[in-house]
């Protein structure tokens, strides 16, 4: 089992510590203060001072997270923690492996293609995911395989066609719906 890093350099930092009292001792002793003339004393009651005063001030006071547990403090170190929780707190998407990214793609195409205005843009968008498809399949990158499938661009379009022409279909009959109906004029008003 390997020492938690950070174990591992307080120890070191104490041995280098030890290792320069042993090779001078008398020089460390004479010094007894920092290189900017205060003792570890002198600097550790100025730090108690300044917290003291925040306290007092309310400084820290209503802080996120008071009160609450530290999130994954029982956790195995993890050096590459700060990444994972951006991606967590931004919702990034994209990241991964192209056999999970093309997958997710995948699932969304429709959704994705309904959003497009044009034919045009329906065909280069499937044309370029099966692009990306197959050069995800040629790679050998490690991870899970690639298994999502290439589109049939015209059968897509086709598909795309058909729903465009539902939902314009269904504006138009909730456009009709929507209308009041036209208002009939008393028999008086014909007369004239």
């Amino acid at each position: 089992m390997t020492e938690d890093p950070r174990v591992a350099a307080a120890r070191r930092r104490r041995e280098r510590l030890e290792r320069a009292e042993r090779a001078d001792p008398e020089d460390t002793a004479q010094r007894g203060s920092t290189p900017t003339g205060w003792s570890e004393l002198e600097r550790a009651a100025i730090v108690e001072t300044a917290l003291q005063q925040a306290i007092r001030q309310g400084q820290f006071d209503d802080l996120p997270g008071a009160g609450k547990p530290i999130p994954g403090l029982d956790a195995p170190y993890d050096p590459e923690w700060w990444i994972k929780q951006k991606i967590e707190r931004e919702q990034l998407t994209g990241l991964g492996p192209p056999a999970l990214t093309l997958r997710v793609e995948h699932a969304q195409m429709e959704a994705r293609l309904d959003a497009l205005a044009s034919e045009t843009e329906v065909r280069d968008t499937l044309e370029d995911f099966n692009h990306r498809v197959v050069e995800a399949r040629r790679q050998l990158q490690g991870g899970p395989p690639v298994v999502t499938p290439t589109h049939d661009v015209e059968a897509d379009v086709a598909a795309w066609r058909e729903r465009r022409a539902q939902r314009a279909a269904a504006e138009a009959a909730q456009q009709q719906a929507a209308e009041p109906p036209a208002r009939r004029r008393s028999w008086w008003r014909r007369r004239g």
